[in-house]
């Protein structure tokens, strides 16, 4: 196998897409004409880290700045790993191809704890060591950022430098200072941490020496800076950047579509969540700012859905406002919008009405524990009266789904408190019936995942439940709950015995990591790639005892691995949320009420921000039309798809092409029924890796949509190798007798055609090639009749005329691997062009 470049290897691998870097709306800059070239690197797949927002609001800061290239690199599936390495092939940024190695800075975004391995995966596969100790300045600066920062310790030895907090501000202040600090002449790489450390939010962990007591307690001893490391914070997210142009990634993200940002921050003050403590205080958009960037943000998108982000979307203070003026501005253009996250006992009937209209599949509510007395533990506030009444109201306007989240283990679990669980959702299953004693045929999914006790939250202290108790609790509720009309699904613990460890751990971690990575561990948050008997001999291999950061109850006073962190939550106030725990003491939400005394806001700069709109009356109303029938007609738009085009899928021309007339305000027409789809369709659509000078595809559109004016506004918003070469209207003919058929070139890359194997065939009588059918069974097609001519142009180019005929058709790579003995990498590297 011959691969010279990184290209050669996308015709090898699943979703080659994912690393072709064509998307709409990336930036992609001329490398001599910029002053820093910043990688920003996600530890994941690419289908998981294209839709993370955050990397979409650095992306965007960076490359808004003239001097800066920032561009993107994710973890490569496991065949792109293997293929890079066996190759000795370094792995590239998506906008350039740039090997990882070649940029002044590369940023990880660390979401996740079983990501850690992958941020090893992308310095092996870049060439750069591990430890930032090892690592010399003929090295990028390796910087991260993300929620993992809140405990930094256990991959802080990998780090030059990490961003504790919000990352909009100090992002192009690190940018700023490398770039004065390259401009100056300078060359001392402490010289450069010391200038970097006096960003707010930054910490270098080579600062700070890591001690050990006799109890086994991790002490930090700074070298030159003070201890204390405090978050950043953006004070007013209405004044922050947005993405508004973000990048419309291929294959299938997780979240593919318009992401809208309305608040950030909980102060719910749920005891167990990290987020709703680390993310404080709540800063929410105004609602005629999030209009005006639902506009902008669709108009550079093309996005037929618009998700409602937040941590908890429904306690947005405008939220019914900001629902019913985004369905009336966008129900025409069949723009669904959708809310993530909800919240039992504090849904309105008319939000549930008007979320009705937009969600037509699951309503999820998070209960998190089974019993009151639990909920009233961590401070979750609903009772089992809000929970029945929400999924009866949802029941009663349509729902059919409903899903519902519990945790196990949480801090003073009884047997009692995991039965509780049991009887709520069979209470819930009850209600098979409506008012009227309609069948509702109701399905409830139940998901299931083990408490972990995070940092800088009231339960910090807390023991996390054994892996042999985790497994029995899961498998009593499995047990249990095993009947019609539930589905019930569970986080492996083994997984979050991981997760736990990792939370709560300290630099001894950092031997775990390169021992687990060098036995194999990869994609660890992928339930189908985590191996733990893998992790198990990690451990014993280096000796790390997980009880001391699992499974221990940690004193109040003793020292924390995370101490130096400053996330703003004052510690006093996270041991005083714990003892109101104890006593079943409920916190209220601070954002319109009084001050918790928490220790984020100075109330200054730092203080919560809300927007109520009560008044309904500056919703604009579409203007009527008096019932007048829109007309349309059907065209036949033709286009070729060359070069790197050549690996999308047919789903993803589909959405291409969606998108890109959506973007020109070209209104296609939309099916009748409960989920309407615009109708498109394309004519006998090509697999991955073919290229062809012809394909076709069908469009209805308005009448006044001229063909000639379609072809050139498209053409700006294709990626390349997609053209669009004629459009025409559609009208129905008499059907031919002409056989239909189709040419195709093959060339093979570093090998020629067999000429005898050729020979072969042509003098045969017959030549049986064995598929299969649509229901997996085997069928022999012969290709003496599928062939209609095949010639051998030279040495390494064939052409072949092959039927159109229903059931005989078989692609041309099918009919040379039958023909010719070529390795399966020798066909799948060739050049195969449709010519007509």
């Amino acid at each position: 196998m011959n691969i010279n470049t990184f290209t050669d290897i996308l015709p090898l691998v699943q979703r080659p897409s994912s690393y072709l870097g064509l998307e709409k709306n990336r930036i992609k800059k001329d490398p001599d004409k910029v002053k820093l070239l910043f990688a920003m690197a996600f530890p994941d797949l690419y289908e998981i880290g294209t839709s993370h927002f955050g990397m979409q609001i650095l992306y965007s800061i960076l490359n808004n700045r003239n001097e800066i290239a920032a561009e993107r690199i994710f973890t490569p599936g496991p065949d792109m790993e293997s293929y890079l390495k066996s190759s000795n092939t370094p792995l590239v940024s998506l906008e350039s191809h740039r090997p990882a190695g070649m940029f002044d800075i590369i940023g990880f975004s660390l979401l996740y704890e079983l990501n850690f391995t992958n941020i090893l995966t992308i310095l092996n596969l870049a060439g750069i060591p591990f430890l930032a100790k090892d690592r010399d300045l003929s090295y990028p600066l390796i910087i991260a950022g993300g929620p993992c920062t809140c405990n930094p310790e256990p991959v802080a030895d990998f780090f030059d430098i990490m961003v504790i907090g919000d990352g909009e501000e100090a992002i192009l202040q690190i940018s700023d200072a490398w770039i004065e600090w390259k401009e100056n002449g300078e060359n001392n790489k402490d010289d450069l941490l010391k200038i970097l450390s006096s960003i707010k939010g930054v910490y270098v962990p080579s600062f700070f020496e890591p001690k050990y007591n006799e109890a086994g307690f991790q002490i930090l001893r700074p070298k030159y800076t003070n201890i204390d490391i405090e978050r950043a914070i953006i004070d007013d997210l209405d004044k922050a950047p947005f993405p508004d142009q973000p990048i419309i990634p291929f294959g299938r993200p997780v979240h593919d579509r318009l992401r809208l940002e309305i608040a950030r921050g909980c102060t719910r003050g749920c005891r167990f969540c990290q987020a709703g403590m680390i993310y404080r205080p709540v800063r929410e958009r105004s609602p005629e700012n999030l209009l005006k960037l639902s506009d902008s943000s669709l108009n550079s998108t093309g996005y037929e859905d618009i998700s409602l982000l937040s941590l908890s979307t429904g306690d947005y203070c405008s939220i019914e406002y900001l629902m019913e003026s985004l369905m009336t501005k966008y129900e025409s253009d069949h723009i669904a919008i959708s809310l993530p996250s909800l919240r039992a006992g504090t849904l309105s009937h008319n939000l549930m009405n008007l979320i009705k209209k937009v969600r037509k599949t699951g309503f999820t509510i998070a209960p998190e524990a089974g019993s009151q007395r639990l909920r009233n533990f961590i401070n979750k506030n609903i009772t089992a009266t809000d929970i029945e009444n929400t999924v009866l109201n949802a029941l009663d306007m349509g729902w059919k789904t409903i899903k519902l989240y519990f945790m196990i283990g949480l801090p003073t679990e009884t047997d009692d408190d995991i039965k509780a669980i049991e009887e709520l959702v069979k209470n819930l299953r009850k209600h098979k019936k409506d008012g009227k004693g309609k069948n509702l045929n109701i399905k409830l999914n139940i998901s299931v995942s083990t408490f972990i006790p995070k940092t800088h939250t009231p339960f910090q202290w807390c023991s996390q439940i054994s892996l042999n108790d985790s497994k029995k609790k899961i498998t009593y509720l499995k047990n249990q709950l095993r009947h019609s009309g539930i589905h019930f699904k569970w986080q492996n613990p083994e997984t979050s015995f991981m997760e736990g460890l990792w939370a709560r751990g300290d630099r001894r971690l950092s031997s775990l990591l390169i021992a687990a990575y060098n036995k194999g561990c990869r994609l660890d948050g992928w339930s189908d790639m985590f191996r733990f008997d893998l992790w198990k001999d990690a451990l014993s291999e280096t000796g790390i005892n997980t009880d001391f950061f699992t499974t221990r109850t940690r004193e109040t006073d003793e020292p924390l691995p995370w101490d130096h962190i400053n996330s703003k939550i004052k510690k006093e106030f996270l041991k005083n949320e714990f003892q109101k725990a104890l006593s079943y003491e409920s916190t209220n939400d601070c954002r319109l009420g009084d001050c918790n005394q928490c220790g984020t806001c100075d109330f200054k700069n730092i203080k919560p921000i809300t927007y109520i709109c009560t008044s309904k009356k500056d919703i604009k109303r579409p203007e009527k039309t008096g019932g007048i029938e829109q007309s349309y007609k059907k065209l036949r738009v033709f286009y070729s798809k060359t070069g790197l085009a050549k690996y999308f899928g047919h789903l993803e021309l589909a959405n291409i092409f969606i998108r890109t007339l959506k973007r020109e305000k070209i209104p296609l027409k939309f099916s009748e029924g409960y989920h309407p789809k615009p109708k498109i369709s394309f004519e006998d659509p090509l697999p991955i890796g073919l290229e062809s000078l012809s394909e076709l595809l069908y469009i209805t559109v308005p009448e006044n949509i001229k063909p000639e004016s379609l072809i050139n506004n498209l053409n700006k918003h294709l990626p390349e190798g997609l053209k669009i070469f004629d459009c025409k209207a559609f009208t129905t003919s008499k059907k031919s007798s002409e056989i239909k058929k189709t040419l195709y070139r093959v060339l093979l890359k570093n090998n020629n055609f067999n000429k005898k194997e050729l020979d072969k065939f042509i003098n045969s009588q017959s030549f049986f090639f064995t598929t299969k059918n649509k229901k997996g069974k085997p069928k022999k097609i012969d290709l003496k009749e599928t062939i209609i001519n095949i010639v051998l142009k030279s040495q390494s180019e064939l052409e072949i005329t092959i039927s159109l005929e229903p059931g005989k058709s078989v692609r041309p790579n099918k009919i040379i691997s039958s023909i010719f003995s070529l390795s399966e990498n020798e066909i799948m590297q060739a050049q195969i062009i449709k010519i007509s």
